[in-house]
């Protein structure tokens, strides 16, 4: 059983959602990045493509979710919002931004109406500025991925006061 999750209700996930190849979309897949080998073995490390439906897959048996994206809201590049989906759905504006469509805001409200979204659902939004396919991760962004390394690590582990809502 080396490659399974304990079986626990208390089965914790963070997904870190995006396009690497496409600026900064990647922003979620970095954070994962940052993450290895830093957290708790008991929490599962996933990096998806952005194909919001993807989450359900990823959902089964998951008590708390953490799950990173890019957006595009209209705030400062490489500001930090952080939502809790598990009492209200995620502002729409926030994430009308998606290469496939179907985004992450209806992947979690979808996952609602089948009753699948975790008890416990937490999402971090990171402001993109440059989504070209080919572009890198702006330095604004890039430096958003560490604090957002940081917080979500110190929300896991408990080594630090949580913040609900704030702006990096």
């Amino acid at each position: 059983m080396a490659n399974s999750m304990p079986p626990d209700h208390g089965r914790m996930i963070v997904i870190g959602a995006g396009n690497p190849e496409r600026g900064d979309d990647a922003a979620g897949r970095a954070v994962v990045r940052l993450l290895r080998g830093t957290l708790p073995d008991e929490v599962a490390l996933v990096e998806l493509d952005g194909e919001a439906t993807a989450l359900l897959a990823h959902f089964e048996d998951v008590e708390t979710a953490f799950i990173v994206d890019a957006c595009a809201s209209g705030l400062r590049v490489g500001s930090l919002q952080r939502f809790d989906v598990s009492a209200e759905p995620l502002p729409q504006a926030t994430f009308s931004l998606s290469t496939h469509g179907f985004g992450l805001a209806e992947g979690i409200e979808l996952a609602r109406a089948l009753d699948q979204l975790p008890e416990r659902c937490i999402v971090y939004a990171i402001e993109g500025n440059a989504f070209e396919a080919g572009a890198p991760l702006s330095p604004q962004v890039a430096a958003a991925v560490t604090v957002t390394a940081t917080r979500l690590r110190a929300e896991i582990t408990g080594s630090e006061e949580r913040r609900e809502s704030s702006h990096a």
